[in-house]
């Protein structure tokens, strides 16, 4: 990973497969979906920039839209622990160069494996060498495997470099699929640590109730994407605005049982903060788990419950723990 203090605070632009600049072409290229950026993914990019390094080319991602999974079961969209702009985000906190992105539609899902690698990889890339996962699929009906990359690669000029599953010390593999059931549970310190950073989301803060003001803790509310699976809960969060220092908070996300059991909302106390915040586009770093959503016997039984809530979240982030590499990385990029 690049020092973090000489990361370009410049997001990575996600270019179409069809209209990549040249300055990207002939790239070292990762494929896959990312989604998460989690530690599998990591060592996967890392190989790609030392491919990109030892050729004196540009360290290129290609990914896909929409996910493949929500393209084929449209009625079970998959929960996108980074969304497009989240992923750009810590793309380029890892230093990559460029992001390509593939339309994932009936004409790109319908190309055989051949098609795929000659028109995609070679034509509109110009990829000298590609790094995939072991259990890469690619092509009509999945058909495609490593090993097709591999038999292809000498004629087309280019170098594939497979990465096989990563695990942490007890054994267990990392996983996109595992980080999201962590999430769905609650379990934001068994995510976090799959992730490699701390999980995060970017969203505009919109108008509410103004019902936590009137109980003596305003709140700044987003709304997450329909996909999200999180536990609804109360949790110990920073809140960061574009260009700002991290500001620690307090959030609720859930349907507000005690009043009006709507639909799943975020809501974000900022600690010892009194600015209005409507229309500012913030992001929210989960840092720990408080307690599950409860409806209690009487909004004032609710109220001495959120302060306990607001002083067990200042104890758990007054640790100043600094977090991993990754997450110093992203808070120069704002």
């Amino acid at each position: 990973m690049p020092d973090a203090q000489a990361l370009s605070p410049v997001i990575l632009a996600a270019h179409s497969v069809d209209a990549l600049p040249a300055a990207l072409r002939g790239g070292a290229v990762a494929i896959g979906n990312f989604d998460g950026v989690h530690r599998g993914h990591q060592a996967l990019l890392a190989r790609t920039r030392a491919d990109a390094r030892e050729l004196d080319v540009p360290s290129v991602v290609l990914t896909f839209e929409p996910n493949p999974r929500t393209f084929f079961r449209p009625d079970e969209p998959v929960f996108r622990l980074t969304p497009p702009r989240a992923r750009a985000r810590l793309l380029t906190a890892l230093g990559l160069d460029g992001l390509a992105v593939a339309r994932f539609d009936a004409s790109l899902a319908g190309l055989s494996p051949k098609a795929f690698i000659e028109t995609v990889l070679v034509e509109r890339l110009g990829a000298s060498a590609l790094t995939v996962g072991e259990d890469f699929r690619f092509g009509a009906r999945r058909a495609g495997t490593t090993a097709d990359l591999v038999a292809a690669s000498g004629d087309l000029g280019f170098a594939v470099d497979v990465v096989g599953p990563v695990a942490d010390g007890e054994g267990h593999r990392f996983s996109s699929s595992a980080i999201r059931a962590a999430l769905a549970e609650g379990d934001v310190a068994a995510a976090n640590h799959g992730l490699g950073y701390r999980w995060f989301v970017i969203g505009t803060v919109v108008q509410g109730d103004r019902r936590g003001r009137d109980l003596g803790f305003p709140t700044a509310n987003v709304r997450l994407p329909d996909d999200v699976r999180l536990r609804h809960g109360i949790y110990a969060v920073t809140l960061t605005l574009a260009g700002g220092a991290p500001l620690p908070a307090v959030a609720s996300y859930g349907r507000r049982p005690q009043f009006d059991n709507g639909a799943a909302v975020l809501e974000i106390h900022v600690l010892d903060f009194s600015r209005d915040l409507y229309g500012a586009e913030v992001t929210v770093t989960f840092h720990g788990w408080i307690r599950p959503e409860l409806r209690f016997p009487t909004v004032d039984d609710l109220v001495i419950r959120m302060g306990e809530d607001v002083a067990e979240a200042r104890a758990m982030l007054s640790a100043h723990d600094p977090g991993s590499v990754l997450d110093r990385a992203l808070a120069v990029l704002g």
